[in-house]
C-alpha cells in the first residue's frame, strides 16, 4: 500500500462524494448516491466506484456524514459536543472492505441552544476544515452556517466546536414545493427568482422571524390577487424560509458582525446575501474544499496518536 495515496469522502443522506488523493493533489472524483438512495449495500457501493482505484494501492479510506449513521454502513457513535478536531478523531470507527482499511468518522451530538437535543454527521469534518484554511477562524469566537437540507449553525471558540443549532429549511422548502398549495400554478417546477427572495427577506425583516408562517401564506394569495409569477412565488418562500432562519440564528447566538458560510453554488449566495441584509458580513469556504481539509485533518490526528 502507498501511504501516500488514500481515498476519501463525504457519504451523506442525499449524495456520495469520493477524492482518490495524492499526497495534496485530488487525482480523481466520483460521485454517488446518498445513503438513503442505496440499492445496494453500502460495501458493495463503495466497492464498485473505487473498483479501479484500488490499482493504486491507497493505504485508507476515510469517510464522514450519514454513512456512519444507524441507516449507513456502521454506526459510529456519536461524539459529545464540545469537541475538538482530536476527539472526533479519537473516536472515528475502524472497518475493513475486502482488506481496504475504511475509517468511518463519527458525528457530534449535544444540546442546543434551545435545550433540546441535537445531532449533526459530516458538518463536524467541514467545519474542522475550515479552520484548517483559515486561520483567523482558528481562534476567538466565531459563528459558521453550512446550508443545506439540515441546515446548520455552529459556534467556533478556539478552535473547538462548542455549540450547534439545526434548522431544516432545505427539507421545508422542498417539500412545501413539491406538496403544498403555496407552489400551485406550476410554482413546483419553477426556479425562484432574485426579486421573489429579496421581496420575501424584506417581509421577514418588516414583522421578524415569528411571524414566518403567517407570511408563508402570501406566497398563495399574492399568486392569487397580485399574479405573482411562479418563480417570483419559489423566490419569496426561499426568501421567506431563509431570512427567518438567518434572523433567529442571530437571535440564539448573539449579534455577531461577521459569519462564514461554508458551502457553493447558488445556496451558499443566498445565505451571505439573507446575511448582508441583516447587518452581517459573510465569507465563503468552499464545501468540496472544506470537506477535504476536514478529513485530512482528522487523519493527522489518528496518525499522531497511533
Amino acid at each position: 500500500m502507498d501511504q501516500n495515496i488514500v481515498i476519501v469522502g463525504d457519504w451523506g443522506g442525499s449524495r456520495l462524494r469520493l477524492w482518490l488523493r495524492q499526497g495534496k493533489s485530488v487525482i480523481h472524483r466520483r460521485d454517488g448516491p446518498g445513503v438513503t438512495a442505496l440499492t445496494d449495500s453500502p460495501e458493495k457501493t463503495f466497492l464498485d466506484l473505487v473498483g479501479d482505484w484500488r490499482e493504486a494501492r491507497p493505504a485508507y479510506a476515510i469517510l464522514c456524514g450519514m454513512v456512519g449513521s444507524r441507516m449507513g454502513w456502521i454506526e459510529a457513535p456519536y461524539a459529545p459536543c464540545p469537541a475538538t478536531a482530536a476527539e472526533v478523531a479519537a473516536r472515528t470507527v475502524a472497518l475493513e472492505a475486502e482488506g481496504l482499511p475504511v475509517r468511518i468518522v463519527p458525528g457530534l451530538s449535544g444540546v442546543n441552544p434551545l435545550g433540546g437535543p441535537d445531532v449533526m454527521r459530516g458538518e463536524e469534518t467541514q467545519v474542522f476544515g475550515a479552520l484548517s484554511l483559515d486561520a483567523g477562524l482558528r481562534s476567538g469566537r466565531h459563528l459558521l452556517v453550512l446550508p443545506g437540507t439540515h441546515n446548520k449553525w455552529v459556534v467556533v471558540e478556539d478552535g473547538r466546536i462548542a455549540a450547534f443549532l439545526t434548522a431544516p429549511i432545505g427539507e421545508t422548502f422542498a417539500l412545501l414545493k413539491a406538496h403544498s398549495t403555496l407552489s400551485a400554478g406550476g410554482g413546483s417546477l419553477a426556479e425562484g427568482s432574485a426579486s421573489g427572495f429579496a421581496l420575501g427577506l424584506a417581509r421577514i425583516a418588516e414583522h421578524g422571524a415569528q411571524r414566518l408562517t403567517h407570511l408563508m401564506f402570501e406566497t398563495r394569495a399574492r399568486q392569487l390577487v397580485d399574479a405573482m409569477s411562479p418563480a417570483d412565488a419559489m423566490g419569496f418562500l426561499s426568501g421567506l424560509l431563509i431570512g427567518a432562519d438567518v434572523a433567529a440564528a442571530r437571535d440564539w447566538f448573539g449579534a455577531m458582525p461577521a459569519a462564514t458560510v461554508i458551502g457553493d453554488g447558488a445556496l451558499a449566495t443566498l445565505y451571505v446575501q439573507a446575511l448582508a441584509a441583516a447587518g452581517v458580513t459573510a465569507s465563503v469556504v468552499d464545501g468540496d474544499a472544506a470537506v477535504l481539509a476536514g478529513l485530512s485533518t482528522i487523519a493527522r490526528h489518528q496518525e499522531a496518536s497511533s
